[in-house]
């Protein structure tokens, strides 16, 4: 049976990082986190540095520990080592059923709210984000080696809306005084909607995704070196560019418009920046944008039912470690993938279904446990990585260790949390019931 080969390099893997991460957050969690906010310009700002910098320290941490350990999965590889092979495969479990479907589920969504938007479609919104979805499994299926490409090429085309954002934006409200007077003026009629902490996971889930750079180790060349330089330069340029877009933004529209724009926000600076013509241009190039994030999600995705398989645990591992030895693409693992995302594509249209009486928002709540996965590898790292010194063996793993229960926290006081750790506690016990470990018998 084929392997996966070595075929990626330091930039597709930056790219992957960049290109996860800026995507869809960006653009529709801005007034999220400005309501969280309480219409406070100052705190959003904070909310989207504490994020930034829990995710700097979060990548600097990883990287430690990349540099030591190249298999199949990046962060499944890492806790495997640290507490065992069914400890490892039990986060495994969760990153392919809950944390990439569900992300993929959302990053869908996103991509075909803001096509219709474009198009100016009253309907077609779900079919749209299902037809997405189905593309880009394909894509990856049949051409990975495109999927990889189209992950660079998407990453460079998304920074063109941002950059001119930030610096046309930045200079347009240092003129006119409106991004002073955001920062002195607060939003009238906004309760802080849990404060800064909830702010914070917001911008988590605008920030999240860096993680899934690991997930093509195995097919990064002298992964060892290139991965952790591509997660510390990937990590610094996404922080840097949020905070320069974000203040663009604040010197277009006020902090009351931000808000009742809702997700178009950054539609409306595009086109008040760039007249229609220009905006729609430029709209197009956000729609990009979410694409590659989501063509990114998939390429983690795609891989999450084969990084059990490699380790010939879990059901059926010879049928989940198929390979196409054409494409050198994951084939049933892939297909699983699909289904799964399909499923939490359901769950949020649910949400606007009104069928949970409340919003359960699968686009921020799975990061809360991905986080509790985290703060486990930090104790580890600091209990045995003796050769590190005192700020990488200690520090930097505290810092990222309270950043993580910051953002639990964030998450404790979301609508339907209970609902949400309920649910993932049932598909986590079925893994469990499912796990075989064929290599120890």
């Amino acid at each position: 049976m084929p392997d996966l080969q070595k075929k990626y390099g330091f930039w597709t893997a930056a790219a992957m990082v960049v290109g996860i991460v800026i995507g869809s957050g960006v653009f529709f969690k801005a007034d999220d986190v400005l309501k969280a906010s309480g219409g406070s310009l100052t705190t959003a700002l904070l909310a989207w540095l504490i994020g930034g910098s829990i995710m700097v320290v979060t990548a600097y941490v990883f990287s430690k520990i990349a540099t030591r350990i190249e298999r199949v999965n990046g962060v499944v590889d890492y806790f495997e080592q640290a507490y065992g092979r069914k400890a490892g495969y039990m986060v495994a479990w969760f990153m392919t059923f809950i944390y990439y479907p569900t992300l993929v589920a959302v990053l869908a969504w996103v991509s075909a709210k803001y096509t219709v938007g474009l198009l100016g479609m009253k309907d077609g919104l779900w079919p749209l984000a299902v037809a997405y979805l189905t593309g880009f499994f394909l894509l990856n299926y049949f051409s990975p080696r495109l999927a990889g490409a189209w992950q660079v090429s998407a990453t460079v085309i998304k920074l063109i809306p941002l950059g001119l954002v930030a610096v046309v934006g930045g200079i347009a409200g240092l003129r006119s005084g409106m991004t002073i007077g955001n920062f002195m003026q607060t939003a009238q009629g906004v309760s802080g909607q849990g404060g800064l902490a909830v702010a914070t996971l917001s911008t988590a889930f605008a920030y999240e995704g860096w993680i899934i750079a690991t997930v093509i180790n195995a097919e990064l060349r002298d992964a060892k070196r290139t991965l952790p330089r591509a997660l510390i330069a990937g990590t610094i340029a996404v922080v840097t560019i949020y905070m320069l877009y974000y203040l663009g933004i604040s010197g277009v529209l006020t902090n009351a418009q931000v808000l009742e724009a809702g997700d178009a926000a950054p539609v409306e600076v595009i086109g008040l920046v760039f007249n229609t013509i220009g905006g729609t241009l430029l709209t197009v190039f956000v729609i990009i944008s979410c694409l590659g994030t989501l063509n990114g999600l998939i390429m983690g995705s795609a891989r999450g039912m084969y990084c059990i398989a490699a380790r010939d645990m879990g059901p059926c591992p010879a049928f989940f470690r198929r390979i196409n030895a054409v494409t050198n693409s994951t084939i049933n693992s892939a297909l699983l993938g699909y289904l799964l995302s399909c499923f939490w594509l359901l769950v949020w249209y649910g949400n606007f279904a009104g069928w949970w009486g409340q919003f359960m928002d699968v686009s921020e709540l799975p990061i809360a446990i991905l986080y509790v996965i985290y703060i486990s590898i930090y104790i580890w790292v600091m209990k045995t990585f003796t050769d590190l010194g005192p700020f990488s063996r200690y520090l930097c793993p505290l810092l990222a260790g309270m950043g993580s229960l910051y953002i639990i926290w964030g998450a404790i006081q979301k609508d339907m949390f209970l609902h949400f750790l309920v649910l993932a506690l049932g598909i986590l016990a079925l893994g469990f019931a499912l796990m075989r470990d064929r290599k120890k018998a």
